[in-house]
């Protein structure tokens, strides 16, 4: 496991926002006003520390440049919500996806930049409302097994497999539960190697990453299924014991989650961020 280090902090001038929204073509065309630029901080929050799932692409992924650093669509939104709100966001990598929900639940880290609804979790953490970004996760195959999946009890006779600490929506959770034959593994990449090497009859993630991590890995064997397992929202969430929950806080942060999600910003941001992982793995 790597040393905790302070990523590279965000750069607090109007440049980092400007740029980012004038690669997107936002700003102008949807009148966006860059009220962020006026704001500052609170007297008793001076900077923002964000984390998420490190397995995440298009959405978040290890800077391979800075590996205490993570980079993705959804740390991209973060610089802009911290542009918006007046705080720096540092967004970093502190380990696997569960470590990332252990260290918010212990106040160690302030956000998550991306995490589906589920009641246990709320015990910790605040959800920010609207969601950004609604995800499908997915049953994944191999090209070879012909498995008739068309609804959740066709899997009941399958042994699956899925990451740690992973929710699919409260609804999916509870039936794997009490019904399904579910293991779990601390990566995507060795739940992708138990698939193919007929450990597990299937996987349970989300479209878009699986098929960034199949593509890193050079695997084209394997296959995703219809209909999905589930369609989730990917929320913005805010540590219970963070001393920077206040309702203040709360209040600018809804705020502008609302106006980028009204913008569809993260569209333009998962588009650049698709490209740059495709860059980053052809090299």
């Amino acid at each position: 496991m790597s040393d905790l280090k302070s990523a590279r902090a965000p750069r607090r001038g109007p440049g980092l926002f400007q740029s980012l929204a004038a690669a997107l073509g936002f700003t102008l065309a949807l009148g966006w006003p860059l009220h962020g630029a006026q704001a500052q901080p609170t007297e008793s929050c001076k900077q923002l520390t964000a984390s998420g799932n490190p397995q995440y692409p298009p959405y978040l992924w290890r800077d391979p440049e800075d590996e205490n650093r993570l980079i993705g669509a959804n740390a991209d939104l973060m610089q802009l919500l911290a542009r918006e709100i007046g705080i720096p966001i540092e967004v970093r990598y502190i380990g696997p996806w569960g470590r990332v929900q252990e260290e918010t639940r212990a106040g160690r880290i302030d956000l998550i930049a991306g995490a589906f609804f589920t009641l246990p979790r709320t015990e910790y953490m605040d959800y920010f409302h609207p969601a950004f970004r609604e995800t499908r996760s997915v049953v994944w195959t191999r090209d070879n097994l012909r498995l008739n999946y068309r609804r959740w009890a066709d899997l009941g006779s399958l042994q699956g497999v899925t990451v740690i600490n992973n929710s699919f929506g409260e609804d999916f959770d509870r039936y794997a539960r009490e019904n399904l034959k579910m293991s779990t593994v601390a990566s995507l990449e060795q739940a992708i190697q138990m698939l193919q090497k007929g450990r597990a009859d299937y996987l349970v993630y989300e479209d878009s990453p699986g098929a960034a991590f199949l593509a890193k890995m050079n695997i084209t064997d394997l296959k995703s299924l219809s209909p999905a397992v589930a369609n989730e929202n990917l929320h913005l969430t805010l540590s219970h014991k963070s001393a920077c929950n206040t309702p203040e806080l709360r209040g600018r942060i809804t705020r502008a989650i609302y106006k980028m999600t009204r913008a569809n910003v993260m569209q333009g941001l998962i588009d650049k961020n698709i490209q740059l992982w495709r860059k980053q793995n052809q090299q």
